[in-house]
């Protein structure tokens, strides 16, 4: 008889499935970001973080609201900062030397998300930490602190009540203009080691408490568990990248795998192995690219692209 050296966490498949007529926004830490680069490699229809990573709750409460009531930034929402220009409500990634081309970034990326808000059919939001950094001047909660001074901010922990009264907020606005969405919540399974990890976990916990009451009271909210399946299955630091905090890729692919299996159709499931094929073979070297063998293989290649593109209009490659 075979030893079971694993926990596995039991998951239910779930409705309603994401096929490529699926609309796809992900919003959160960068857990989100590696579940997005899943989507937008296989070619569904997929917006990204628009303000880049997004650690706690509050910073994606307040980028809904921006979005969701149509507001706009104005020079005087920007502070420059080691020779840059940066916004307190969106990552570092955006920031730049031009005031006037961050305005652009940031409205644009408003504008799209409000439109990806209204066309989508699953939205999913994962949550990073509980602990938030206030900016005493402005008595304000940053979603990003862009390396100003500690001296500026305060930090503070978001209490189980506050963390469901933003998760209610953020339903409440994407319901406001698309009632019918499935809303997707996980738990990033990076640990925020920078808050200390007694802190961490108590900041988990907070998160976890949270999600489970505002989902039990909305059929239409689901829960994938990442942060479970990373602590209680892949419990071996052979899972965890060189930093011993971020998952590693292999991890990665694992709970991919659980998401496919949980959430994804079985005819979205097939034609994702078309395009694997496909990627595949696009990433090929070849050893003679002038051989009649590797012409032959571009010939077929080509005609794989357009049998899918021609299925589905929106994929290109």
């Amino acid at each position: 008889m075979l030893m079971n050296l694993q926990t596995k966490i039991p998951i239910k498949p779930q409705q309603p499935k994401i096929d490529y007529d699926a609309e796809l926004l992900l919003l959160g830490s960068c857990f989100a970001e590696n579940i997005g680069d899943k989507f937008e490699y296989f070619k569904f229809k997929t917006l990204v973080n628009p303000f880049g990573i997004l650690f706690h709750p509050k910073a994606i409460e307040t980028f809904l609201w921006m979005a969701t009531q149509q507001e706009e930034y104005t020079e005087t929402d920007l502070f420059y900062h080691n020779e840059q220009w940066h916004c307190f409500d969106a990552h570092s990634k955006l920031s730049h030397s031009d005031q006037g081309q961050l305005l652009q970034t940031l409205n644009k990326a408003l504008k799209n998300t409000c439109q990806k808000i209204q066309s989508a059919s699953h939205i999913c939001i994962t949550l990073g930490t509980a602990w938030v950094y206030r900016l005493q001047a402005l008595d304000m909660v940053v979603a990003n602190c862009h390396k100003v001074p500690q001296k500026e901010f305060k930090k503070e922990l978001l209490s189980v009540e506050d963390v469901g009264q933003c998760l209610q907020n953020s339903i409440g606005l994407i319901r406001s203009l698309n009632p019918n969405v499935k809303i997707i919540f996980t738990v990033s399974p990076v640990r925020h080691s920078k808050d200390g990890f007694v802190e961490n976990n108590q900041s988990k916990s907070h998160l976890i408490a949270a999600v489970h009451k505002t989902i039990a009271a909305d059929n239409n909210c689901g829960y994938f568990p990442s942060y479970e399946i990373m602590m209680d299955e892949l419990r071996d630091y052979r899972f965890y990248d060189t930093d011993m905090i971020h998952p590693s890729v292999m991890a990665i692919d694992y709970i991919w795998e659980y998401f496919k299996q949980t959430w994804i159709s079985e005819e979205a499931l097939k034609t994702m192995h078309r395009i694997q094929e496909i990627q595949n073979a696009m990433a090929h070297r070849p050893f003679n690219p002038d051989s009649e063998q590797h012409q032959l293989f571009l010939q077929k290649l080509e005609l794989k692209k357009q049998q899918l593109e021609q299925e589905y209009s929106f994929i290109k490659f």
